[in-house]
């Protein structure tokens, strides 16, 4: 079972979970020179980001991409390369480098290729893997419904492209085999829908109806969750 850290208000567990992900990038730096990290978007890791910045690491040291990104203009306001280059490498740790998955292509789909090989160059196992999930218990752009589910969840490839069924914007994302090659999967909930949301993951049934069991029901890679109010 994921271990889990419990917060009364999202600033506390903002603050803890920046800490938490500072030692591990400080601890792979230490130990080989270079540490490597995926982060989510959306509206979640905001305040984390924006702690994690401040933490005193050598910036220089770290490789940064993203776990999924939509196929807007990287000055879109949906942009998850948008969000990090705002709020994390500001300051000191603009020094660090990042490795965007948006390229020049129309789609995703045409740009999956140079995606892939951009993020294979990224020194793996990642040190640190930051997740999200949405209240249909969707992880990364891993979607129940879309077409390319069964390949995200099958395909030994890193990367994918996705058209979500609901959701804005076609997207590429990192593929379950991605996300699972990492040293630590941390991953945020707030507020009580989504953690009710979680605990019905926790409880098993179709990884295809919930695609967050696939991370949270595995045993390869260690999980650590941020619950806040």
């Amino acid at each position: 079972m994921p271990t889990e850290h419990r917060f009364t208000d999202p600033a506390g567990a903002a603050v803890d979970l920046a800490h938490a992900i500072a030692g591990r990038l400080a601890r792979a730096m230490a130990a080989r020179g270079v540490a490597t990290m995926a982060l989510s978007g959306g509206r979640s890791p905001r305040a984390m980001l924006e702690a994690l910045r401040d933490e005193a690491l050598d910036w220089d040291k770290l490789i940064v991409t993203l776990v999924d990104e939509r196929w807007v203009a990287p000055d879109h306001a949906d942009s998850n390369e948008r969000l990090v280059r705002e709020t994390l490498l500001q300051g000191r740790a603009a020094a660090a480098t990042f490795i965007p998955m948006k390229n020049d292509a129309p789609d995703p789909y045409r740009g999956q290729p140079a995606c892939e090989a951009a993020i294979a160059a990224i020194p793996r196992p990642f040190d640190v893997m930051l997740l999200g999930m949405g209240e249909d218990g969707h992880t990364a752009s891993l979607f129940p419904d879309a077409a390319e589910l069964a390949q995200g969840l099958t395909t030994r490839a890193l990367t994918l492209a996705v058209t979500p069924p609901a959701a804005p914007h076609p997207r590429l994302s990192l593929s379950l085999s991605a996300i699972l090659d990492s040293q630590a999967i941390f991953l945020q909930i707030g507020g009580a829908a989504k953690e009710a949301v979680y605990r019905a993951a926790l409880a098993g049934g179709p990884v295809e109806a919930m695609p967050i069991r696939a991370v949270l029901l595995q045993h390869r890679t260690p999980v650590e969750v941020w619950i806040s109010a």
